[in-house]
């Protein structure tokens, strides 16, 4: 018979990062990066962040959920002021849990409540539209490397492999087959 723990363990796939956002002060705009280094206190350029609260991290399928709860036909991450979007995986199944972002390794501490500056991003109602919906706020257990189209798994699996990590296995075994069979091609 299966226990509650271990279906509380299993996930249909691993989640995927689809967008990174910095920004260099509290009120600044965002700015989307491809990767990013993440360090004890968060994302390197991004402002300070508290140790609870290093990186945020917001689901991309709720995204449909703000735009159809606010009126919006299109709500752009940098607005959400987030540092992580991800897809894939439901990140309220890994509360409290050590997950690996890339090749930094987080724990996802609680939820990250909306700010007043929601109702001017979304408009009357944007507040209430990210209730829910808002993300999550994560503290850093160890540094790391995070890059759009890295996995998020939970942190009990192998470290997954960050891009950089990909980019050597794929030159290597390339130059590998390359060797054994010479007209092989990746």
């Amino acid at each position: 018979m299966q226990t509650i723990a271990d279906l509380q363990s299993r996930f249909f796939r691993p989640g995927r990062i689809v967008w990174i956002g910095v920004r260099s002060a509290r009120k600044a705009p965002m700015h989307g990066v491809q990767r990013v280094e993440i360090d004890e206190t968060g994302l390197v350029g991004d402002h300070g962040q508290s140790a609870q609260r290093a990186v945020t991290l917001l689901q991309a399928e709720h995204l449909a959920v703000i735009e159809a709860l606010c009126g919006k036909d299109i709500v752009v991450p940098e607005l959400l002021r987030r540092n992580v979007l991800v897809a894939g995986i439901n990140l309220n199944a890994l509360r409290n849990r050590p997950i690996w972002l890339g090749t930094a390794r987080l724990e996802i501490t609680g939820p990250c409540a909306p700010c007043s500056r929601m109702e001017a991003a979304l408009g009357e109602g944007g507040y209430s539209a990210m209730r829910g919906h808002g993300g999550w706020c994560a503290r850093v257990i160890e540094p790391g490397i995070a890059a759009i189209g890295d996995q998020l798994v939970p942190a009990a699996a192998e470290r997954p492999l960050g891009q950089a990590d990909q980019a050597a296995t794929h030159a290597r075994d390339a130059s590998v087959s390359v060797f054994r069979n010479p007209r092989a091609r990746r």
